[in-house]
Formats: C-alpha cells, sequence, structure tokens
C-alpha cells in the first residue's frame, strides 16, 4: 500500500511538471524520460529481466516517436526539420533492433545520440532576454513545445548528416 502513495505522489509531481514547465523545459523532460528508459533497460538487460527490458525499450521509443519525433516543426525549416525527424527515426530503429538482439552497443548508440541532442538543447535554452520561442500543437497530447531556432540548428547540425 505504502508504493501505491509513493508512486501517486511521484506522478502528481511530474504532471505538476509537465503542467508548469516552458515548452523548452518539456523537451528536456523528454530527452531525460528517454535517456532514462534506456538506461533501465541496460540494467535489466544485465539482469537478463527480459520483459521489463522490453518495457523499458518500448518506453523509450514512445518517448522518441510520440514525443520527441511530433514536436519538430516543419514550418520553421523544412529541411532541418526532416532530418531531425529523420535522426529521430534512426533512434528507434536501434532501439528496436536493441530489444530484439540484446545489443547493448544498439542502446548505447541511440543513448549517446540523444545525449547529444538534450546537451545542444540545453545549450540553447530561453533567457529573460530572449523573446518566447514559437510554439507548436503537438497533436497526440495538445501540449505546446518549442520549435528549434536558428541557435538549434547550429548547434544540432554536427549529428545531422
Amino acid at each position: 500500500m505504502v508504493g501505491f502513495g509513493v508512486r501517486a505522489y511521484k506522478k502528481v509531481g511530474l504532471e505538476t511538471g509537465v503542467i508548469t514547465s516552458d515548452p523548452h523545459k518539456l523537451v528536456l523532460m523528454l530527452f531525460d524520460g528517454a535517456l532514462l528508459s534506456i538506461q533501465r533497460a541496460k540494467a535489466f538487460m544485465a539482469q537478463k529481466q527480459i520483459a521489463e527490458k522490453g518495457n523499458a525499450i518500448g518506453h523509450a521509443i514512445e518517448i522518441v516517436d510520440s514525443g520527441l519525433r511530433v514536436s519538430v516543426d516543419p514550418s520553421a525549416d523544412p529541411e532541418f526539420a526532416e532530418r531531425l525527424v529523420g535522426l529521430y527515426r534512426y533512434i528507434t530503429m536501434r532501439l528496436l533492433q536493441a530489444n530484439l538482439r540484446n545489443d547493448l552497443d544498439a542502446l548505447d548508440e541511440a543513448a549517446k545520440i540523444l545525449g547529444d541532442l538534450r546537451s545542444a538543447w540545453l545549450k540553447i535554452a530561453p533567457t529573460k532576454e530572449t523573446a518566447r520561442p514559437q510554439e507548436t500543437s503537438v497533436p497526440a497530447s495538445g501540449t505546446s513545445v518549442a520549435s528549434p531556432g536558428p541557435a538549434a540548428r547550429r548547434a544540432l547540425a554536427a549529428y545531422l548528416v
């Protein structure tokens, strides 16, 4: 019964964080959630807990595919958006391969790319002096996220071949 209370408290805390966060922070939360799920999957893989590993990887895929990928705004820069969406699809493919093959290298690669993208996104955090970034709706959840601006495109250019 105590576990239920802790889970409920954490859920309320997460939901409050989502409701009160600015769009830039929401994207960081998505990166953090995906990276945490990959970390958990690696631990489950090492312990040979196949079902738990699959659930953790499935959660990471959901975050990348239904959170990060759908938050990309193609109207800001269609070429950049297409390349970023392609990168998210690649990460999803590597996560699927990691799940099917128990491939630790695929998990590490997905985590590295997501970590690098997160670092770049963190570097372009809006300041009080800058104008509020353009927002777009996310169809799946109805929340808003910031579209990557010129600074984000420059910061992420190294990852988009």
